[in-house]
């Protein structure tokens, strides 16, 4: 019997040192050397603070800032530990209640749009984490930012335009701006 165990145990205890300690080591290593900011965290840092992340998005609620897709992630908004979706389906009335609150937030926020509210302003993601809206959720809110700030609207829309990240090789995936780099750049372009 101690012939069988023994060769276990050891097959055990080196396939844990490989596979649990050198081999994530190594990868982490290796992914500072060759790729320091995205094993960083993609962290963004202004006047030497951490701010926020390029990956993961955050709660803006002031009417000065352009929204972030809503996230369903629990406790709190843009929980990185707690990522996931709502999971709730079209036909649940949670998520109806929800998405006519949101819409109800946006016009509240911005009376004088009549213009469609697009959709990822008023519904999560499967992660509950983008970082990123479409051009047209931005475009939806350039009238507002810029009336609460006081500033010309093309300003605002220029700044858009500036952080708007293209399709990859002009047709993979959509249009998109990251909305904490869009918010840091208005805050700069406020000064």
């Amino acid at each position: 019997m101690t012939s069988l165990f023994r060769p276990a145990v050891v097959v055990f205890g080196t396939l844990t040192l490989l596979c649990g300690i050198v081999y994530p080591y190594a990868v982490t290593g290796l992914g500072k050397v060759a790729f320091n900011e995205q094993a960083s965290g993609s962290l963004v840092t202004q006047n030497g603070k951490v701010v926020g992340s390029r990956l993961i998005g955050q709660s803006f609620t002031s009417p000065r800032y352009f929204w972030g897709r809503p996230s369903a992630t629990a406790p709190m908004p843009n929980n990185a530990a707690g990522s996931g979706g709502s999971n709730q389906g079209p036909l649940n009335p949670a998520l109806t209640d929800a998405v006519k609150a949101r819409i109800e937030a946006l016009r509240a926020a911005d009376p004088g749009n009549a213009a469609a509210v697009p959709v990822d302003l008023v519904t999560a993601s499967g992660s509950g984490l983008d970082p990123e809206i479409s051009l047209a959720a931005a475009q939806y809110q350039v009238a507002r930012v810029a009336r609460v700030r006081g500033i010309d609207a093309a300003r605002v829309q220029a700044l858009v335009d500036q952080h708007a990240e293209r399709p990859l090789f002009g047709f993979l995936g959509e249009a998109r701006v990251n909305v904490l780099a869009l918010n840091l750049a208005l805050d700069g372009n406020q000064r």
